[in-house]
């Protein structure tokens, strides 16, 4: 009865019947979970219908870039068709003399390979890494068809004395196993001598740096360029009235509605020594008809014709930006009494950065990666690392060999991007 009349009872009573119940719905399952379930089934319809999408991008260029990735370290030619000398290289470490069993394994090897008719893929591996070298191995395969008496060292040195060569044995181990990174020593001018140390190649043969230096510092000077002529004409399209904005909107975008092709002859017809621009020059008196200018067919070329190209690709982000920008921002700072310059420069200039470094992503991720328009107005002074790439994809051959200079080129634009990042940071970027 006390406890019944306790004032800290009822107190404890009032609250528990003043909590309210859990809320639920029409069919009596808690909110929450009714909620929680909702959700579920509205992100998995929302897979459902990007499903196809991320399948054809899965398809057609994730898969695609890794198996090429894959190919720049994976190269089996050798190792598949030379399994006596794969096995002989993995139970001899480097250094060990060149014994007769090694000399029959080739022989044996050889011998199948040519039976098979797969000497020239092996002859071809090792010519990556020793050049002139596939010949000798489809000429000893013909005078293979039947083994020689042994020793085979000896029979082997009769066929071709280099078959005694220390680099071409070096070449040979590396290539017994699939995976190699010779492929990314040959891609920065390095390779292997006799002893198998990295060392440099000839001199007349260091091309690779040379094209990736060449083909960074274009880009950036082509990027610089279309800000330079893109900058007025976007701020042009953001300050002009509408009619007049809309017709130079239409120049702008002419260029898309043009064949690369078309655009990249027309400018050799423009630029060559014959072309339209010397005959102005000329015309003028501005030089005479002797020394016409070579515009075409070296890097001026390339700089004139990709900076025509990529343009729109300033314009557009740059214009993008600029017509969000209100004018007031300017006139107030006139104002103050800033001059023109300085009201331009610290507060018109600053808000267009987003734009400017959409426009420079794009505009230097694109000439990093061309090839057409260097290939067909570069000339032997105007080529790119891209262009170097296609060559060993279609005339060479050489996959491994691409795919690896297609690495080492998509890493530094990866890296450039992670600096932009650091630096100016990506959220500040916008395209719209």
């Amino acid at each position: 009865m006390a406890n019944a009349l306790d004032p800290h009872a009822a107190i404890v009573v009032q609250a528990s019947a003043a909590t309210p119940a859990p809320l639920t719905t029409a069919d009596g399952q808690p909110l929450t979970r009714a909620l929680a379930r909702s959700q579920r089934v509205a992100r998995r319809r929302a897979f459902m219908l990007v499903l196809p999408l991320l399948a054809f991008i899965l398809v057609t260029f994730a898969l695609p870039i890794g198996q090429m990735l894959g190919r720049s370290v994976h190269n089996d030619g050798y190792s598949a068709n030379m399994s006596r000398m794969a096995a002989w290289f993995a139970a001899n470490p480097p250094g060990t003399e060149r014994e007769e069993a090694a000399f029959e394994a080739l022989a044996r090897d050889i011998s199948d390979a040519a039976a098979a008719r797969t000497i020239g893929i092996v002859g071809t591996r090792i010519n990556y890494d020793v050049p002139g070298t596939r010949s000798l191995f489809t000429s000893s395969g013909r005078q293979l068809r039947e083994l020689p008496d042994p020793p085979f060292r000896k029979a082997m040195v009769e066929i071709n004395p280099q078959w005694d060569n220390d680099r071409l044995w070096v070449a040979m181990r590396s290539a017994s196993t699939a995976v190699t990174g010779n492929f990314y020593l040959a891609a920065v001018d390095r390779t292997r001598n006799e002893d198998g140390a990295v060392m440099r190649v000839a001199e007349n043969q260091r091309v690779y740096l040379m094209l990736f230096w060449r083909t960074f510092m274009l880009s950036l000077l082509i990027t610089g360029l279309t800000f330079v002529l893109g900058f007025p004409i976007a701020h042009l399209l953001a300050t002009l009235p509408t009619r007049r904005s809309n017709l130079l909107m239409i120049l702008v975008l002419l260029p898309f509605w043009t064949s690369l092709l078309v655009r990249t002859t027309a400018w050799i017809v423009l630029l060559q020594q014959q072309g339209v621009v010397n005959d102005i020059l000329v015309w003028l008196g501005v030089i005479g008809n002797g020394q016409r200018l070579q515009m075409i067919y070296n890097q001026t070329g390339t700089i004139v014709a990709m900076t025509h190209i990529l343009l729109p690709f300033m314009v557009l982000p740059l214009y993008s930006v600029m017509r969000t920008i209100n004018p007031s921002y300017v006139r107030a700072a006139r104002s103050l009494g800033a001059t023109s310059w300085t009201a331009f420069r610290r507060v018109y200039f600053p808000q267009t950065l987003p734009g400017f470094g959409a426009g420079a992503l794009l505009v230097f991720i694109l000439a990093v990666g061309y090839y057409i328009t260097p290939a067909l107005v570069g000339g032997s002074s105007g080529q790119l690392i891209s262009n170097m790439i296609a060559v060993h994809m279609t005339d060479t051959l050489n996959w491994s060999l691409a795919a690896a200079l297609a690495a080492l080129l998509l890493a530094g634009v990866l890296a450039l991007y992670w600096i932009y990042d650091r630096l100016v940071g990506i959220d500040n970027l916008k395209l719209g």
